[in-house]
């Protein structure tokens, strides 16, 4: 049983991770900002689009009553501008994100919070609704979903690879998916396979340290994942390193043609560069599918 102790200390310690990484992302919003312009958009006025069932932090005044009459469940009725200004993120959180190749670097999921929390920051900013693919956020605007984002990006997963969250997908909305999948691809083609089925268009960012990239290991190496589910030894790192480049230029190269043919868009960032060239590239790439007003 956790004592009031525990739970608070373990209460202060999850709060502590917010500020700091609000205020990167703050600063990095701001940066970006100075030299691009931000957007707002007008909306495609307030045209009736679809009835769609209620979710999880949908307000009472959004329920159609009428409609919701005509049966056992409740739906809301959204207007077209709605759409249009959805935009939808997935983080990963998995353990394998939390790797970092040297002290002087960030982890990938250190790099990818900072980026995800900084594009939100920029859309809400821009007049767009964000939120996160599934049920647990749905987009909104302003400062309290900023700090509803923080929070929800400040955790962990337990399991090495986390897959990506493909339900709950706004017709004809945009979303931005930020991972290194090392993972297994399957999930990752449910998830586009369903976005392009919806009508909705994004951008998966590729996020990857140097090491990754370059495999600099030599001679005798324990290989093991963050989770501490896997491992291997070898006495001969190098010979691994034309295979390893081989599979890591295979998943880049399936990772576009899925982008492809969902209509997506695909970008590589390494940890050992920027966060502003890499939510600069992010934020320009989201707003080319998104068009300007």
């Amino acid at each position: 049983m956790i004592t009031p102790v525990t739970l608070r200390a373990q209460a202060e310690t999850e709060a502590a991770r917010l500020p700091p990484l609000l205020a990167r992302a703050e600063h990095l919003a701001g940066a970006v900002l100075l030299g691009d312009h931000g957007r707002r958009r007008a909306g495609m006025g307030d045209d009736f689009w679809q009835y769609r069932p209620a979710q999880v932090g949908d307000s009472r005044r959004m329920i159609d009553h009428r409609r919701s009459a005509m049966g056992d469940i409740q739906f809301v009725r959204e207007r077209e501008w709605q759409i249009a200004q959805s935009v939808m993120l997935w983080v990963d959180q998995g353990a394998a994100m939390r790797f970092a190749s040297a002290p002087d670097l960030p982890t990938k999921a250190d790099r990818a919070r900072v980026l995800g929390l900084a594009l939100a920051i920029l859309l809400i900013r821009g007049g767009e609704r964000v939120g996160l693919t599934g049920t647990a956020l749905p987009p909104r605007r302003g400062n309290a979903q900023v700090l509803r984002l923080a929070e929800m990006f400040s955790e962990d997963a337990q399991d090495d690879y986390a897959p990506p969250e493909h339900r709950a997908m706004i017709p004809h909305a945009r979303a931005a998916f930020v991972s290194d999948f090392m993972g297994d691809i399957e999930p990752v083609k449910l998830a586009l396979t369903k976005a392009a089925d919806r009508g909705v268009r994004g951008v998966l960012y590729h996020v990857l340290d140097p090491a990754e990239e370059a495999f600099p290991f030599r001679g005798r190496t324990i290989f093991e994942s963050v989770g501490g589910t896997l491992e291997h030894e070898t006495l001969k790192a190098s010979e691994l390193k034309d295979r390893y480049l081989s599979r890591l230029a295979a998943r880049k190269d399936e990772l576009q043609q899925l982008c492809s043919v969902a209509g997506w868009q695909y970008g590589i960032h390494h940890t050992g560069s920027s966060a502003q060239s890499g939510l600069l590239w992010l934020w320009r790439a989201l707003d080319g599918g998104m068009g300007r007003t």
